[in-house]
C-alpha cells in the first residue's frame, strides 16, 4: 500500500501533457494493482491459486518499473524524485520475483 501511496503522489507531480497524462494514469493502474493483487493472493483458496496471483503482482510492479524507466529517461520529472520509488518498485521486484520462484518450487513439490 504504501508503494500505491508513493506513485500516486508522483504521479500527480507529472506534467499535464498528454503523455503525461497517459504515462501517468498506465503507472498508477499498475501500481496500485501490485498491493491489491498481493493481498487477493494471501487470501488465495489453493496453493495454484496462490502462485497464479503471486505472478499477476509481479507483472505489475514489473510494468511499473517499466513506467518509471519512460519517466527517468524521458525526463518528465526529475531524477531525484523519481529514482526513489524507482528502486523501491526494484526491490518489490526482487522480492516478488523470488517469493514466486519459491512458491512454484513448492507448488511441485506437494504435487
Amino acid at each position: 500500500m504504501s508503494f500505491s501511496i508513493m506513485v500516486l503522489r508522483l504521479v500527480d507531480q507529472l506534467p499535464s501533457t498528454a503523455s503525461g497524462q497517459v504515462i501517468g494514469r498506465q503507472l498508477a493502474k499498475s501500481a496500485t494493482s501490485v498491493g491489491a493483487n498481493y493481498r487477493g493472493s494471501c487470501i488465495a483458496r489453493s496453493r495454484a491459486e496462490f502462485v497464479a496471483k503471486l505472478g499477476i503482482v509481479l507483472e505489475e510492479v514489473d510494468e511499473s518499473v517499466y513506467w518509471l524507466d519512460i519517466i527517468l529517461k524521458g525526463q518528465l520529472l526529475r531524477e531525484g524524485i523519481v529514482r526513489p520509488v524507482h528502486t523501491e518498485a526494484c526491490e518489490l521486484r526482487a522480492i516478488f520475483g523470488k517469493s514466486l520462484g519459491t512458491a512454484r518450487a513448492n507448488n511441485q513439490i506437494t504435487r
